[in-house]
């Protein structure tokens, strides 16, 4: 059976303290959260940069950087599922990266898409796809296992009849380099999210779950609605069919990520409402 766990990305601003990160992944643990994933730039200290582009994505990172999580995760009782790292990082240092994930009783490294990199120059997807094989082969030999994750932007086309997503899936090598998949943002991009999971097949180790939908209520000033993320069972996703070709694929475990518009604007209030959802189906 898959573990259900969360994205730390969507927790930044309940973890400012180590008494708020405590409460909070008490509250996380006691609403059915098996694990957690963890990202780098929210376990260390940050840059500016960093800090501005992740509050301009309506998720700031918190002063987490600043607490110990291996004692917060040890005390919630939480398992960590994969540490969120970016290329660079890795490639620098493959054996440091792997020796951060083991620190954390975690098998997986997850490299996300990556920023100022145009994923519609098929020359330039095509020499991504030898960087992650070069640094899977090398966190291999160390033993931990290279996944990528997917937003919207590897749906571009690089030419007639491939997207980037293509190209990624086609010539990494399974040897060393697997996925993580989002399939919000394949859906959010008009993508058969289904028939990706059906694609991936095994080499869909972990799921990015999350719904999309709407929170108007009442008559509306126009007949188009503005979408976004939503709890889980709320919108519109067929989270049920994902849900059973996940299980079907044999992934380690489902993520919930949702992306702002939280209910009550409350990102520990939303994930304990789409954990019901979790709690029925994983």
């Amino acid at each position: 059976m898959a573990m259900q766990a969360i994205q730390q990305f969507m927790l930044g601003t309940v973890l400012n303290s180590e008494k708020q990160a405590r409460n909070t992944l008490r509250t996380l643990k006691e609403a059915g959260y098996d694990g957690i994933e963890l990202c780098g730039f929210m376990i260390h200290p940050t840059g500016l940069m960093v800090r501005l582009l992740t509050k301009a994505a309506g998720m700031p990172t918190g002063k987490g950087g600043q607490l110990d999580w291996h004692a917060l995760v040890r005390e919630a009782g939480l398992q960590v599922v994969s540490l969120h790292l970016d290329l660079g990082t890795v490639e620098r240092d493959a054996k440091a990266a792997a020796e951060e994930a083991k620190s954390f009783g975690t098998q997986y490294i997850v490299i996300t898409g990556m920023y100022r990199f145009d994923y519609g120059d098929e020359a330039a997807v095509r020499e991504l796809t030898k960087r992650l094989n070069a640094v899977g082969r090398e966190l291999h030999a160390q033993g931990v296992e290279l996944l990528y994750h997917n937003h919207n932007c590897e749906l571009r086309r690089v030419n007639d009849t491939q997207t980037a997503y293509d190209i990624l899936l086609t010539e990494t090598d399974p040897a060393y380099v697997n996925f993580e998949f989002d399939s919000y943002w394949f859906a959010e991009a008009g993508a058969d999210a289904h028939g990706w999971m059906k694609r991936l097949g095994p080499r869909m180790k972990l799921w990015h779950i999350n719904d999309r939908g709407s929170r108007v209520s009442g008559p509306s000033m126009t007949p188009i609605l503005k979408t976004d993320s939503v709890e889980l069972g709320t919108g519109n996703l067929p989270l049920d069919a994902l849900m059973e070709q996940a299980k079907a694929a044999g992934v380690e475990a489902v993520i919930l990520e949702s992306h702002r518009n939280w209910v009550d604007k409350d990102p520990l209030k939303s994930a304990q409402v789409s954990a019901a959802y979790l709690n029925r189906r994983v």
